[in-house]
């Protein structure tokens, strides 16, 4: 079960503080002292902060739009008329709107009061999830005025109705004015007397025992409790259990563990995606180039497949069709006869230097096809001869002129073949 520190600053006394359940039961006892001491007890524990109730307006609003953000709109200057300041130095935090009444209780406090409050608590350590004014966490009951004495302000709390909050020097006016509220405009139709239920110190209640006297004939019943150690025993279980409206709303709103967990990693994570996505860049540039590389490499394997094996179009599993071919020129058909032959036509193209060779085809019966050009007959004839002479059977097929240049086919074979 959570466990809450709940802490009560008080007017003109040091603040108060104390542990509950979020049943409302003590689990340590009220204590007061400096505030710096009851920042070790709040570790591992939700930290609710009640302000005196002279530092905050409860009221209500009958304020009809729907939704929290148009709620936040339009309640400021709903109540612009009822409070002192200018709406933009005030803070105003909105409640559930009461089914039975249809109004909407707000609270309001100015902006300074709750930063020089929450600065007060941080420098101590303390980082609350909650804060309340102390006039929203008095109990309410039908048929009662339940009235809290806390040194100079007296705050009374009637069912379905905001807490009126007065000092406590003018407690007749306060019983008096609050009293007139339950009145019937109609004559005879006027509601059961109400019965008074009064918290006070002890100091309190001797100060002012026979103002609240002079009021008892108005009420069915007055009870007094007496709170020796103040009047946090009775706001507590309200506040543990969160049945009032949290000041932390809006731009004061109080970030979850895990957006204060993201908060916290946020710059680490942002590093860590901007890397991941240098990282993705750099593969995918990779791959895009390994691609190109790849398609590059296809080309050119498919245009030596093409020079190594003319009439050949296909391409596909070229390295074992070229293999299968060289195996079949090295002993094949041709008797080995390819190699001798181009070592032939080596040394006979030097009596024409200037004769080019564009293409050789050799054919399984040991015959090599030469595609020449040559800037005259003349050149292919010495090719010719020189074959001849040693021992070759060279024949030119389909000579022609071609611009300054002669083309033929010089069909070549070992003598006797």
């Amino acid at each position: 079960m959570t466990e809450s520190l709940i802490v009560h600053f008080r007017d003109g006394a040091p603040p108060q503080w104390m542990v509950c359940d979020d049943d409302g039961r003590v689990v340590v006892n009220a204590m007061s002292g400096e505030l710096a001491q009851a920042t070790a007890m709040s570790a591992s524990r939700r930290v609710v902060v009640i302000l005196p109730a002279s530092e905050a307006l409860a009221t209500e609003s009958d304020a009809p739009a729907k939704g929290a953000a148009k709620l936040a709109q339009v309640i400021p200057y709903a109540l612009e008329e009822r409070v002192a300041d200018e709406i933009e130095n005030l803070h105003f935090a909105i409640g559930e709107r009461n089914p039975a009444t249809g109004r909407v209780p707000v609270v309001v406090i100015a902006r300074a009061l709750i930063d020089a409050r929450l600065a007060e608590l941080h420098y101590v350590g303390l980082n609350p999830q909650a804060i309340y004014s102390e006039s929203t966490l008095l109990p309410a009951m039908p048929g009662q005025m339940i009235a809290l004495l806390d040194g100079d302000s007296l705050t009374l709390r009637v069912a379905d109705a905001p807490p009126l909050v007065l000092p406590a020097l003018s407690v007749g006016d306060a019983f008096e004015m609050a009293l007139s509220m339950q009145a019937s405009a109609v004559a005879g139709l006027e509601p059961a007397p109400l019965g008074l239920l009064l918290y006070a110190g002890h100091d309190e209640w001797q100060a002012h025992e026979q103002a609240v006297d002079a009021f008892r004939d108005r009420f069915s019943s007055v009870k007094v409790q007496l709170l020796p150690g103040g009047p946090l025993s009775v706001l507590a279980p309200a506040a543990a259990s969160g049945d009032a409206v949290n000041v932390l709303q809006g731009a004061l709103a109080v970030s979850s563990p895990l957006e204060l967990g993201w908060r916290s990693w946020r710059l680490a994570a942002t590093f860590a995606a901007a890397l991941l996505c240098l990282h993705l860049g750099a593969r995918w540039f990779e791959l895009n180039r390994l691609h190109k590389d790849e398609a590059a490499l296809d080309a050119s394997i498919q245009e030596a497949f093409r020079a190594a094996m003319p009439g050949e179009q296909n391409a596909t599993d070229a390295r074992r069709r070229v293999a299968k071919r060289l195996d079949e020129v090295r002993g094949g058909g041709g008797g080995g006869a390819l190699l001798p032959a181009l070592s032939a036509i080596a040394n006979a193209r030097s009596a024409a230097p200037a004769a080019t060779i564009e293409g050789i085809t050799f054919r399984n019966d040991g015959t090599l096809d030469l595609r020449m050009s040559a800037p005259d007959a003349a050149s292919l004839d010495a090719i010719s001869q020189q074959l001849r002479a040693a021992a070759w059977q060279a024949e030119i097929k389909g000579l022609s002129a071609s611009g300054d240049s002669y083309r033929g086919s010089l069909q070549v074979r070992k003598a006797g073949a």
